[in-house]
């Protein structure tokens, strides 16, 4: 049985204040990869330093081929290694340590195995495929719309040998209505893909009740966060906690925005592809 938050979201965030398969697709793939040579200081890559050898290989095949398919499409906007190992490696390794201790402490179990995790508007596989290969004992599904980009990530699973995985192409929109989706996920994560209010709709229809979802946000989300005050309720969820990660990127500090779902989400969300973002609840 979920625990129950017993304070608004407005007092919280005070208290705060205070303290289907891709069809196929073309693409040029090259078939042999060099491994990088990442030069990894503890402070820099403070989370790669805790993963094994296996994983840090895997880590290294993912950067490689994100950065080999980034010169023909559309994948980042970064274009080095020790940018992609600092904007997107650390902060994808930075939010599980928040997964594991609130799905500890308030998902009413005694472990952190076997989580089903999906990754809503994954991209380039950020922060999902990073996840999967620090934690194999969970079974993640990458959820992208573009085809390309998941053309892309079935390359990279593949190539990086994960098994844990799988990729979903499709709208949330839609496939938050598909009964093998709905409410099936223990966690539901999502970065750098939409405001809060918006993020409500596209995610938390997949949560089951008792689970978790984590939107990965900027410095300072708290005014995103109380505007999805009203959305966050309407899908049967609430606030559950707002906490900086741990995370050493150049970039600033990075914020876990957290809501655990309790009630099931009325079966009219989300609405129609393209309305949330165009009319936020």
């Amino acid at each position: 049985m979920a625990t129950t938050v017993s304070f608004s979201l407005r007092t919280f965030i005070k208290q705060f204040s205070a303290l289907s398969k891709p069809t196929a697709f073309n693409f040029p793939v090259r078939t042999s990869f060099k491994r990088l040579n990442v030069t990894c200081s503890t402070t820099r890559y403070l989370h790669f330093e805790t993963l094994t050898s296996r994983q840090k290989d895997q880590v290294h095949l993912f950067v490689d081929a994100l950065l080999q398919w980034n010169q023909k499409m559309n994948l980042t906007a970064v274009t080095e290694v020790s940018e992609v190992m600092e904007r997107h490696v650390e902060d994808s390794l930075a939010i599980i340590p928040p997964i594991r201790n609130l799905y500890l402490s308030h998902c009413s179990t005694i472990s952190c195995d076997d989580i089903k995790l999906v990754d809503v508007g994954t991209g380039a596989g950020l922060p999902g495929l990073i996840i999967a290969i620090a934690c194999p004992e969970w079974q993640v599904t990458l959820m992208e719309s573009m085809n390309k980009r998941c053309v892309f990530l079935e390359h990279a699973v593949g190539h990086t040998g994960l098994t844990n995985v799988q990729v979903v192409r499709g709208r949330a929109e839609n496939l938050g209505h598909d009964l093998c989706l709905r409410e099936k996920f223990d966690v539901v994560v999502a970065r750098a893909v939409a405001e809060m209010r918006v993020l409500a709709e596209y995610c938390l229809p997949m949560v089951r009740v008792g689970g978790l979802f984590l939107a990965a946000k900027g410095h300072d989300p708290l005014a995103e966060v109380t505007n999805a005050e009203k959305a966050i309720e309407m899908m049967g969820a609430s606030l559950l906690q707002i906490c900086p990660v741990e995370s050493h990127s150049p970039y600033g500090q990075r914020t876990a925005v957290v809501c655990l779902k309790e009630r099931h989400t009325p079966r009219k969300y989300p609405r129609d592809p393209g309305t949330p973002a165009k009319a936020p609840l």
